[in-house]
């Protein structure tokens, strides 16, 4: 990757303290939160190549799939790129399940060439690429992963995405990509070219609203994952949960409208729910 490809540290530091995973290590210790930031800087960063970076975005990732492979025990190299580098000590302790990365970097791929989706399962279906390896890669580094657990976080990122896309309609559709499923959008009458027009503004805020229905029922499986986890991965992912649920409440509060203004969850929402799930919701002794 060329210098002028590079997307700066600087750049997704700065970003980081805006987005929903960063902040929720704020609270943590120490341990917790550099294994975090170092998944978090890698995760966007792969993000950053296939939305941000000039030039050929397909052998950028390409290049960095190579460069992540250096990460794994018993490669003997050390990675090319910083974060790759600050990430291996940690991927080398806490055995973090390295393909979840290569997940991120096929989703990334695959948002090269495919900028639909017919249905709702077809999104689902992107989702296990672009948002079940964070929720993974989470549970790892606290070494609480396992099936049940996984299944339910699967959910609750599939939800996160979702509601993340909702939010960015408007970003995602001037950059050619449409994330609301094709058959929802044809049912209310509308292609993907009618979301930039003012007059189906109506039909499209029940398409979105539509969404946010799905990603509740998803993030059903929330609460059931707090209660299973122990000690700092609850309350960080307790606040994962927390931030789903208070952005499913700030869309449907501005009535599906993510066009004008992009509905942003209030804190005290975040910490409502966050609350709600720390204190009521416990696994049983």
């Amino acid at each position: 990757m060329s210098p002028q490809h590079r997307v700066a540290d600087g750049d997704i530091d700065g970003r980081a303290r805006s987005e929903n995973f960063p902040v929720a290590l704020r609270v943590l210790p120490r341990r917790h939160r550099e294994a975090l930031s170092r998944i978090y800087d890698v995760a966007r960063h792969i993000d950053d190549l296939g939305d941000v970076v000039q030039g050929d975005r397909v052998a950028q990732l390409t290049s960095y799939a190579v460069d992540l492979r250096r990460c794994a025990a018993g490669s003997g190299q050390l990675p090319q790129d910083p974060r790759l580098r600050r990430l291996q000590p940690f991927a080398l302790k806490l055995d973090l399940p390295l393909d979840q990365f290569d997940a991120l970097i096929r989703a990334n791929l695959m948002d090269q060439r495919v900028t639909t989706y017919q249905t709702f399962a077809d999104l689902l279906d992107y989702c296990a690429l672009s948002a079940h390896p964070i929720g993974r890669l989470v549970l790892a580094a606290f070494e609480q992963h396992g099936t049940i657990r996984e299944q339910r976080s699967d959910k609750v990122c599939a939800a996160l995405q979702i509601l993340e896309h909702c939010q960015d309609v408007a970003e995602d559709h001037a950059q050619g990509r449409v994330y609301l499923p094709v058959d929802d959008l044809v049912r209310r009458g509308l292609s993907g070219a009618d979301l930039a027009l003012p007059e189906h503004r109506g039909a499209a805020r029940a398409v979105v609203l539509e969404q946010v229905t799905r990603c509740r029922d998803l993030l059903v499986a929330g609460p059931e994952l707090v209660a299973d986890l122990r000690g700092w991965a609850r309350i960080a992912v307790a606040g994962f949960v927390a931030g789903a649920l208070a952005t499913a409440d700030a869309i449907e509060r501005s009535h599906g409208e993510v066009w004008d203004a992009v509905p942003s969850p209030r804190r005290v929402d975040v910490l409502r729910h966050a609350l709600r799930l720390l204190i009521t919701e416990r696994k049983p002794a």
